[in-house]
């Protein structure tokens, strides 16, 4: 018996990541950056990881990183996700210096290495979400 697919579930957004998923439904990658210490912050957050402030605002990132760590999913994923067999899953480490999950497109699966240099990528999901995703790109 077939498992009946089910449709991929779409982000949960808090009042303060709003701003990130607008942007990105844009085609455009933002984080936060706290304006009294300069340090970048990814995921959204209510106050700077470093300095604990609330003085957040965003900022464009340049979308260009490195694969910091992934995993090939070959098998028994969410029914939802079973037509993208097989898939990367990623941390990328971005120039700015946080690091976002996501997934690794454009490429042989099992062609990924840990200090790949990536570009961010967007893919709609829906009218709602368009997701960062990433790509190989030379270095």
């Amino acid at each position: 018996m077939d498992t009946p697919v089910k449709p991929k579930p779409v982000p949960v957004v808090n009042p303060w990541a709003k701003p990130f998923w607008e942007a990105a439904r844009e085609n455009k990658l933002i984080i936060q950056q706290c304006k009294d210490c300069g340090t970048y912050i990814f995921y959204p957050r209510i106050a700077c990881t470093n300095c604990f402030s609330d003085n957040l605002t965003w900022v464009p990132a340049s979308g260009r990183g490195k694969v910091y760590t992934y995993t090939v999913v070959e098998s028994y994923p969410p029914s939802a996700f079973i037509p993208d067999l097989p898939f990367v899953v990623a941390v990328v480490r971005l120039e700015e210096g946080v690091q976002m999950l996501s997934n690794i497109v454009g490429c042989d699966p099992h062609s990924v290495y840990c200090e790949m240099p990536v570009a961010v990528v967007f893919e709609k999901l829906n009218e709602e979400f368009t997701l960062p995703k990433f790509k190989p790109v030379e270095a």
